[in-house]
Parts: C-alpha cells; structure tokens; sequence
C-alpha cells in the first residue's frame, strides 16, 4: 500500500516540476521580454537624448561661429577707429601749427625788411622793432596766448621760475621784485614760466 501511494504521488511530483519548470521557463521568457522591452525603451531615451545634445551642441557651435565674428569684426572696427584717430590727431596737429606759422609769417616778413634796411638810424630802428613788438603781440592775442609775470605780482611757484631773491625797497616780500623772462599761456596751460627774482 505504501508502494502503490509513492507510485501515484511520482507522476504527481513530476506533473508538479513540469509545471514548476514550465512557469519558470514562462517567467524567464517573460523577464527576458521585460528586460528586452525595458533595454529598447532606455535605448530609445538614449538616442532622443543622444539626438537633443547633438542638437544643442549644434546649437552652441552656431552661436560660437556667431559670436567669433562679432568679435572679428568688432576687433577690425576698433583697428580701423584707433587708426583713423591717430590720421585726426596728426593732421590736427598739423593743421595748428600751419595756422601758427601762418599767424607769424608778416611777423617774420617785417624783421627780415628791418634787417634789409641799411641806411636806417638808430631811433627809426628802434621804432620798427616796437611796431614788430606790437605785431608779435596781436598774433599772440588771436592764438589765445597771455604773457603774464610782472613785477609786484604774488609768487607763484606753479607759474613762476624763482632764479633768485632780492632787497627790493618798493615791493612787498613775497612778491616778484624783478622779471628776467615774461612767461606765457595759452588758456590755462603754461607754456613758458615767467623767470623771476622775489623780494625778500
């Protein structure tokens, strides 16, 4: 009886692993397509990713060729204005010194016509030396330059070039007693400082 009861209950343990193995073999083909299905769906997120950074480097290499040429061109815009601002500051240079020469020219013209005179007396060439004198002087006028440094003026040591101190009885101490060189300016700008002696 114990014989026939294991001879029944094999073919039942062996329908059991059959089945056993045959789920597990469904598990597995079923794992096997979810793994599968899983692996195409992250391949797929891959290449849209893969897709979207190729695009946005793309992208930022189109705005690195644009922005280079901004800068190329930027960068041969400041070349052309540098160069072209030196051509002004040349020629406004120029320009300023032709105007001063040619400012000075009749000056020039009437000392050559003073030294060409030979027959002339002292007294009339002393006039011609004033009236070249005054000459120099409207020149300097409508150039815009001032001479300046007079005696009884204050000391200035910004404007003024002290060679030298003095007993002077008629000005104050602290004053120029004696000007050596009259100093001149164009505006503000000193172009020569007045050589002075100052009172003690």
């Amino acid at each position: 009886m114990f014989n026939s009861k294991k001879k029944a209950e094999e073919p039942a343990a062996e329908e059991v692993k059959k089945t056993s193995e045959a789920v597990k073999e469904e598990t597995a083909k079923a794992g096997t397509a979810e793994a599968a299905e899983k692996e195409t769906a992250d391949a797929s997120a891959l290449k849209k990713a893969l897709e979207a950074a190729q695009a946005e480097a793309e992208k930022l290499k189109a705005d690195m060729t644009q922005l280079n040429d901004i800068k190329l061109r930027l960068a041969a815009e400041y070349d052309n204005f540098r160069k072209r601002s030196q051509r002004e500051k040349d020629a406004i240079y120029s320009d300023a010194t032709a105007s001063a020469v040619t400012a000075l020219l009749p000056v020039i013209d009437n000392v050559e016509r003073a030294l060409a005179a030979e027959n002339a007396s002292a007294e009339d060439m002393r006039k011609g030396v004033e009236m070249i004198n005054t000459q120099a002087l409207q020149v300097f006028e409508k150039l815009g330059v001032t001479s300046y440094g007079a005696v009884g003026e204050a000391f200035d040591p910004n404007i003024h070039h002290c060679v030298g101190t003095v007993d002077a009885q008629d000005v104050e101490s602290g004053a120029i007693a004696l000007v050596l060189q009259k100093g001149y300016k164009l505006g503000d700008k000193v172009i020569r400082p007045a050589m002075v002696q100052v009172a003690n």
